[in-house]
């Protein structure tokens, strides 16, 4: 994670900035749930208030669901509350470290299905056809993906489940994926692993999501709370 002050900057260069860094991603469930940028669709804003409390305050790391994952984002801050509204990261590289030696026997060669389901779920809330969620199923299927990646770049490795996307471990009965896919779960909630980022008006952060997960605090309802997103499209986990 990085993090960046006072940085007032147009569209158009957080735009510059991020394809530095590799191909953007256009979220295909933006529409209805999220909005993209009505000219820029790689950009996405993300804006709660009176009317929309903020639902990001879970554990997460972007669209796990797909077959190539999202390598990083970069996040701009546009309209912050007066209090509240803070990101909280986890390094989901120390969660693994710290494992005992039997446990990370256990997990190695372990795989995870990750899907889609909340905005499968979201579209169905906005009035979607059970024709127009089976088709976006059928266009963006659950994938596969290491319980434990590696990162590419670095070679260090580190717990790659999140409560928001994967569903089950493969090969598990139901009750044995679900007790340890919560015991991983927790790892991210150890204060030792965290950084909490109190934002401010122009502040940009810039994580990746291979090594870490993060959890948007929903505090500050009913203020507003404005930020744009744009992510990099990562490579299949291994």
């Amino acid at each position: 994670m990085i993090f960046f002050r006072d940085q007032v900057i147009t569209t158009e260069q957080h735009l510059a900035f991020a394809k530095r860094f590799g191909e953007l991603e256009i979220h295909p469930f933006a529409k209805g749930m999220l909005k993209n940028n009505d000219k820029y669709p790689e950009v996405m804003r993300i804006s709660h208030n009176r009317y929309s409390k903020g639902r990001e305050n879970l554990w997460h790391s972007y669209v796990t669901w797909r077959e190539k994952p999202s390598l990083g984002s970069i996040l701009r801050a546009i309209t912050i509350p007066e209090m509240g509204g803070d990101t909280l990261f986890a390094n989901m590289e120390r969660a693994y470290e710290d494992l005992d030696n039997e446990m990370k026997e256990k997990l190695d060669g372990l795989t995870a299905i990750h899907d889609a389901s909340p905005f499968f779920e979201g579209m169905k809330a906005n009035g979607a056809s059970d024709d127009e969620i089976r088709a976006k199923k059928e266009q963006f299927p659950e994938s596969e993906h290491p319980v434990i990646r590696t990162h590419p770049d670095t070679g260090r490795k580190s717990i790659y489940v999140n409560t928001a996307f994967t569903q089950h471990i493969v090969g598990m009965d139901k009750q044995e994926s679900d007790d340890l896919l919560k015991f991983l779960y927790g790892r991210a909630a150890i204060p030792e692993y965290q950084y909490r980022f109190q934002w401010e008006p122009n502040s940009i952060a810039f994580w990746d999501n291979r090594a870490c997960q993060h959890y948007a605090v929903s505090d500050y309802w009913p203020q507003e709370r404005s930020v744009e997103r744009v992510t990099i499209i990562g490579d299949k986990p291994f």
